[in-house]
């Protein structure tokens, strides 16, 4: 059964465009305010932020990367999300600021399909959940529920963030349900479309 989730539009447009059009409310951008910026370096495949309490609360409260001898390492998709929370601010490891596009340049340099699964990823921490890679289950992301953090229980889906232009052949499709079945997971597929939109697909196996 393929159950689909009501539409809602991301925080962001193309990469060229501003992030949101949106005015914030006065609270919000009061809050944003207090927040202390914290710094970070680009370092290959990860985000390296600067030791220090600040930066150690994006773990603490949010499960952003993980903690390694008082820093916290990010993923490239981490490291931007923060980015353009202006949480965090980004210097190449020759000390230059790095910019939005230049990252983004970057990171698809890394994983080609980086921009379709930043889409799906800042969609859902926008909603508040959690989310985190899936490797280890043969998926994208793993996705806790809201409230939840990992080694509190288990994630609640695995996602797999799809270009809506992209084809998948029965066979691929199948073999997603089984991975998430295997993992006792509930399976979603975020179809990402031209304007930066996602859809979410519930798919459950079903016994007639």
């Amino acid at each position: 059964m393929v159950k689909k989730t009501t539409k809602k539009k991301s925080a962001g447009a193309a990469v060229s465009e501003t992030p949101s059009g949106k005015k914030k409310k006065k609270s919000e951008t009061k809050d944003t305010s207090k927040k202390k910026v914290v710094m970070g370096i680009l370092a290959g495949e990860r985000v390296i932020t600067e030791s220090s309490d600040e930066a150690r609360e994006f773990y603490n409260q949010s499960r952003f990367g993980t903690i390694s001898e008082g820093k916290v390492e990010l993923s490239l998709l981490e490291g931007l999300y923060l980015m353009e929370k202006s949480r965090l601010v980004i210097k190449s490891e020759a000390g230059r600021k790095v910019v939005f596009e230049t990252y983004v340049k970057k990171a698809r340099k890394v994983e080609p399909n980086f921009w379709i699964r930043y889409i799906v990823f800042r969609d859902m921490r926008n909603r508040g959940y959690i989310i985190k890679t899936a490797l280890k289950f043969g998926a994208d992301f793993r996705v806790y529920d809201r409230g939840v953090k990992p080694g509190e229980d288990h994630a609640r889906w695995i996602i797999y963030p799809v270009n809506e232009g992209s084809t998948l052949t029965w066979h691929e499709f199948s073999a997603k349900n089984r991975v998430a079945h295997s993992t006792k997971k509930k399976l979603l597929m975020g179809i990402v479309d031209a304007e930066n939109d996602v859809t979410y697909y519930e798919i459950r196996w079903m016994r007639p």
